[in-house]
């Protein structure tokens, strides 16, 4: 494990928790603006976790391809990242 797989699983455990307080609150028929902003914050962590993600995907498997020479390896990361972005798009 990566120093920050262990950082990911902390905030992916906390993200369950809050999912489950939203179906909780569902359940519960709680004000719908609660439940909204419950949800974008769902969604903020989220987007923390996607960006460690590619922070990491960046750091060794592209600085990997990079390193290695190999022009096929570099290419596929490289088309791996645009068809990333380009779903980002949608």
């Amino acid at each position: 494990m990566t120093k920050a797989e262990p950082q990911l699983l902390s905030r992916l455990a906390r993200i369950e928790g809050q999912v489950r307080g939203v179906s909780r609150m569902v359940e519960e028929e709680r004000y719908c603006i609660d439940i909204l902003n419950q949800i974008q914050a769902i969604k903020a962590a989220l987007g923390r976790v996607e960006a460690e993600v590619l922070k990491g995907h960046a750091a060794h498997c592209v600085a990997h391809a990079i390193k290695s020479g190999s022009a096929r390896d570099q290419k596929q990361k490289f088309d791996e990242l645009v068809e990333l972005f380009s779903r980002y798009g949608k």
